[in-house]
């Protein structure tokens, strides 16, 4: 864990993140009530109640998408991390969301009886041989309640307390996905005919689906890359070294992220300006991919959940004992070597620097 943990880590970075989000949210909702008054009019005019259920519907739906999309965009560019860091934060707007949307449409659908308007809800009739009468309001209420789950422990300290419990519990954001693609799919088919939402359904699911298969290739084709590098052998030594790259392909305080082997990659990170190190790319928290997180305060920090690393042994920050493997550098010229046998979690080694006068020449 983060050798700055504390309960609330409300930044001013994520303050303004969520106000960019927060205006974002209200412009969408805002211009669709107002092209929905004004496209609908007459006798084809519809309620404003539906229009608002409609609003937060496809407010929310896109919100998840990208949600879902932050992960492989981050693999495959550095530029979207400031996303991934803050994605805990969208998935609580996103169900709050949700949640709006669910309780204005059980209230407009489900509230005029004498029935319970949730049991309503669980026992409305249906067939699920039939595509104009599937319930597909029940699917929405389980997604609805999957979300509720992850977005009440969305906190550091339910991610402190699950350990990696926490991590497959949020991996039911996709379950929750699929549900509410049921869910949609379905209710547009029966109330919906602008085609609005099933033109969003189709966008979305080859959106997620076509970014995840990218991402999954684009990494396997990094790590053939690394595979397929230049292994070079010291002179009177068996030890077989690994080529890496050049120094100034790395950001300061930033990460490159090689494969040594079927499954096993490890993060190289320049820090301080002229140190090199490298690690383990696997935290030992929730496998998070170290190689994506950057030197924070001194400490390598996983992208994550903020769990840190000394670079110079692998070891979390007294109190905490969390420690991962390290590994030998060697620079010869500007080129990085890495020795791919790792050391026992939490061995120090030798400080790789990189030439002061490098520094400066690269500067210029």
């Amino acid at each position: 864990m983060s050798h700055k943990f504390v309960l609330v880590n409300w930044n001013k970075r994520k303050q303004a993140y969520d106000i960019c989000l927060w205006i974002g949210i209200a412009l969408y909702l805002s211009l669709f009530i107002l092209v929905s008054h004004g496209r609908f009019q007459g006798e084809h005019a519809i309620s404003s109640p539906i229009i608002l259920i409609r609003a937060f519907s496809t407010c929310g739906f896109i919100m998840l998408t990208l949600i879902l999309c932050i992960g492989p965009l981050a693999r495959i560019d550095r530029r979207f991390l400031p996303l991934l860091y803050n994605r805990r934060h969208f998935g609580v707007s996103f169900f709050i969301i949700a949640l709006i949307h669910g309780a204005l449409a059980i209230f407009w659908y489900h509230s005029f009886g004498d029935i319970n308007p949730i049991v309503s809800v669980v026992t409305s009739g249906g067939d699920y041989q039939s595509f104009s009468g599937f319930p597909f309001q029940l699917f929405g209420l389980l997604a609805l309640l999957i979300f509720f789950v992850m977005a009440a422990t969305s906190h550091d300290y339910w991610n402190a307390v699950l350990g990696p419990t926490w991590k497959t519990l949020h991996i039911l954001v996709y379950p929750g996905y699929a549900l509410l693609i049921v869910h949609i799919g379905f209710g547009a088919m029966q109330e919906d005919n602008t085609g609005l939402l099933p033109s969003m359904v189709f966008a979305s699911v080859i959106l997620v689906g076509g970014l995840h298969v990218y991402s999954a290739l684009f990494c396997t084709r990094a790590d053939k890359k690394i595979d397929s590098a230049r292994i070079d052998s010291e002179s009177g030594n068996d030890t077989k070294w690994v080529e890496v790259g050049k120094w100034q392909e790395i950001e300061n305080d930033r990460a490159i992220t090689v494969s040594v082997g079927k499954d096993e990659r490890v993060a190289v990170f320049r820090y301080d300006e002229n140190k090199l190190c490298a690690v383990s790319n696997v935290c030992q928290h929730q496998n998070g991919p170290l190689g994506e997180g950057r030197v924070i305060d001194g400490c390598i920090t996983c992208p994550w959940h903020g769990y840190q690393y000394r670079p110079q042994d692998g070891c979390s920050p007294p109190p905490f004992t969390e420690k991962i493997e390290t590994y030998h550098l060697k620079l010869q010229g500007d080129v990085i070597s890495l020795n791919p046998q790792p050391l026992p979690a939490g061995t120090a080694r030798p400080v790789t620097e990189i030439p002061v006068a490098g520094i400066e020449l690269a500067g210029n």
